[in-house]
C-alpha cells in the first residue's frame, strides 16, 4: 500500500474553480487500477489534507502521470494554492478494528 499526504492551502479568489476540478480529479483518480481510497479534511486554520491511498507504486505512477492531472498540478502551482507539501509513503504495517453490530 502507497498513502500520500498532500497538505495545502487555498487561495481563497481560487474556491470555486478549484471546486469543480477538485471533483474531476477525484473522478479520474478512482478510475486508475490500484486506486483504494482518498479522503480530504480541512483544518480549522484552513488547512487541507488529502489522504490518497493506492495499492502499488505502479498504480500511483500512472495517477501521476495522467494528463489532466498533470495540468491540475500545473494549475495548482499558479494559481490554487498558497502553499503545499506531500509526502509518498508506504505502509509498513496496518490494523483495521470495528465494533460488531450489537443483537437486538
Amino acid at each position: 500500500m502507497i498513502v500520500t499526504v498532500f497538505r495545502s492551502r487555498l487561495n481563497p479568489e481560487a474556491q470555486d474553480e478549484y471546486g469543480v476540478m477538485a471533483k474531476r480529479m477525484s473522478e479520474l483518480a478512482c478510475k486508475v487500477p490500484g486506486y483504494v481510497s482518498h479522503k480530504v479534511f480541512v483544518a480549522e486554520d484552513g488547512e487541507r489534507v488529502t489522504i490518497v491511498e493506492f495499492e502499488t507504486e505502479d498504480a500511483l505512477r500512472e495517477w501521476k502521470d495522467n494528463p489532466e492531472h498533470i495540468e491540475a498540478k500545473r494549475l495548482g502551482y499558479k494559481k490554487f494554492f498558497s502553499a503545499f507539501r506531500y509526502q509518498i509513503c508506504s505502509v509498513l504495517r496496518a490494523r483495521k478494528w470495528e465494533a460488531w453490530p450489537s443483537e437486538s
